[in-house]
């Protein structure tokens, strides 16, 4: 029998947001009710494209970079790898990975304490250039992060950037608390925007299958 995980954080009104600033916050606000007399109930939603989970595209990072529009529905559903490292403490290097296993082709997410927190952390688990240095060597298909950012402390952005620069997808925000070490079917399905540097995203796994 097989069971799916939803990964994806709720988006609502005070959420972890980047660097809890205020005005990230997702706004959701009643703009028709049965209580005032109208026939429908609408809400409209005011959010950042990086709010939550979401998928970055290269533009994020990179000037004149493929915009969200370009990574394919079959590039963000497989199979994919939930590790542990839950035992890093700053960031994630080329020593924590490659014990791992991992492969080329691989889908990687990173289980860490972000996973644990409903608040936002300025000291979350980051991936160090080295260590995105060593997913590009081994040909890693994607990585995503329980963070809602894949790097922090860094000058010039090295991570981020030599993913992109190297057609690695990133998907930030991710929710692991529950998720065991192990593989999976994952679905991560960005917003259908166009023109833009990211995509908020519902994801979820499958385990059993």
């Amino acid at each position: 029998m097989f069971k799916i995980y939803d990964i994806s954080m709720t988006v609502k009104p005070g959420m972890q947001v980047w660097e809890n600033i205020a005005s990230k916050q997702p706004s959701i606000v009643n703009v028709s009710n049965h209580g005032s007399g109208q026939a429908v109930y609408e809400s409209r939603i005011d959010m950042e494209v990086h709010c939550g989970t979401h998928v970055d595209a290269p533009l994020h990072m990179l000037k004149g970079g493929e915009t969200i529009e370009s990574i394919g529905l079959e590039e963000l559903v497989g199979y994919a790898r939930v590790v542990d490292l839950t035992h890093c403490r700053d960031c994630i290097t080329r020593a924590d990975l490659e014990p791992l296993g991992l492969v080329r082709g691989d889908w990687v997410l990173f289980k860490t304490s972000s996973s644990f927190r409903d608040t936002f952390d300025e000291h979350f688990v980051y991936l160090k250039e080295d260590g995105a240095r060593y997913l590009i060597e081994l040909g890693i298909r994607g990585v995503g992060t329980d963070a809602l950012g894949i790097e922090r402390a860094q000058l010039e952005l090295p991570t981020h950037r030599s993913l992109f620069r190297n057609q690695v997808i990133i998907v930030e925000g991710l929710r692991l608390k529950d998720v065991a070490p192990g593989t999976y079917f994952m679905v991560v399905a960005p917003l259908k925007l166009t023109g833009i540097e990211a995509a908020p995203a519902r994801a979820f796994l499958i385990g059993g299958m």
